[in-house]
């Protein structure tokens, strides 16, 4: 028999913590190992009863949220996710947030509906229980530098279909742990780095614009939320805006996205959508990766993208905070390989 996932809540609003143990309680995997008040409960709770997993509140009296993850990953690490609300403070909170260590965040709506916790991005539980779950299989985190590239299986070290000079265009998917992952491998490319890049996360239009902030002030190639018509340049990365669809299309001898409205698809932006319109664009001169998050996005596309000669890389289960993504352009045999998270951006800096 498979063991409850145990969460410790940690919310200012008592209603809020109600709504939330009701919402994790009522599928029958998950129970409420505690809940807290405040920062400074969460961090003695959470030393005290070891919990899977952490929901966190950003704002709370006493100890905020980010401190607390800060002092809870300094004690003893635990998967947290964190509670936001959907506005620019919010989001720059929960960015901090994760760069202090959560794994991942839900945008708070205004209400309850149905008796279920509105949360963008996902069901509530679903992400609890796929990021527990995926803790177990994890391998111990790698350690900061660059690790050479190491040789892979033969299923998954297929030949690389770039020519030097031929790549013109890098698209990266993610979702679920999705923002820490794409900071890390944007990071680790040059300032003059020769084509442009072009990444699709699943995050609420709220917080877009201020990742792409985030990260132009991290890293050393220009980052800027996606706009109608924007050209595709080298040296740059460009984040496709939440809430709505992200295609890339030919112009004048030229690359440019074009934005249009999210349509009724699951994902806004939707990964499969992205990587399609790369396809039909470029044919055999893109460079696609799938990095780690929930469901199958990306999969449909990656198969488009393999058909038109394109090459495809997925991150791998190590060091993927949920392997859903990635594994199942894996399963599908559409990765050419399957890399850690540090390997990605050295490895895309050698490419172009």
């Amino acid at each position: 028999m498979v063991e409850k996932v145990r969460v410790l809540v940690v919310d200012d609003s008592s209603f809020f913590r109600k709504r939330i143990r009701h919402e994790l309680e009522s599928t029958g995997e998950i129970m409420v190992a505690g809940e807290a008040a405040n920062g400074r409960e969460a961090v003695e709770m959470a030393s005290r009863l070891n919990p899977d997993l952490i929901t966190m509140d950003v704002a709370m009296p006493e100890m905020d949220g980010i401190s607390a993850v800060r002092e809870i990953m300094r004690r003893r690490p635990a998967d947290i996710i964190m509670f936001s609300a959907l506005t620019r403070e919010g989001a720059r909170a929960t960015l901090d947030a994760l760069d202090a260590g959560a794994v991942d965040f839900l945008a708070k709506q205004d209400g309850i509906n149905g008796g279920s916790v509105k949360a963008s991005g996902g069901n509530l539980c679903d992400r609890v229980v796929s990021i527990a779950r995926a803790k177990h299989v994890r391998k111990k985190p790698l350690m900061d530098g660059m690790p050479p590239i190491r040789p892979l299986s033969a299923s998954f070290s297929r030949p690389l279909a770039h020519r030097p000079g031929t790549l013109e265009l890098v698209a990266i998917g993610a979702s679920t742990g999705g923002p820490v992952a794409v900071q890390r491998v944007l990071s680790a490319l040059p300032a003059d780095y020769p084509c442009p890049v072009l990444v699709a996360v699943h995050m609420p239009a709220e917080f877009t614009p201020t990742f792409a902030e985030r990260l132009d002030s991290i890293c050393r190639v220009n980052v800027a939320q996606a706009s109608d018509k924007a050209a595709l340049l080298p040296g740059q990365a460009l984040i496709a805006p939440g809430g709505m669809q992200t295609l890339v299309e030919s112009h004048a001898g030229g690359l440019r996205v074009s934005i249009k409205p999210g349509g009724d698809q699951l994902y806004k932006p939707s990964v499969d959508i992205m990587f399609g319109s790369v396809a039909r664009a470029l044919g055999d001169a893109a460079h696609a990766v799938v990095l780690t998050g929930m469901g199958a996005d990306g999969t449909e596309g990656a198969r488009l993208l393999k058909k038109r000669g394109s090459t495809v890389w997925s991150q791998d289960q190590a060091t993927s905070v949920v392997y859903g993504m990635p594994s199942s352009v894996a399963k599908a045999g559409y990765t050419d390989r399957v890399m850690p998270l540090d390997e990605i951006g050295p490895a895309l800096s050698g490419l172009a």
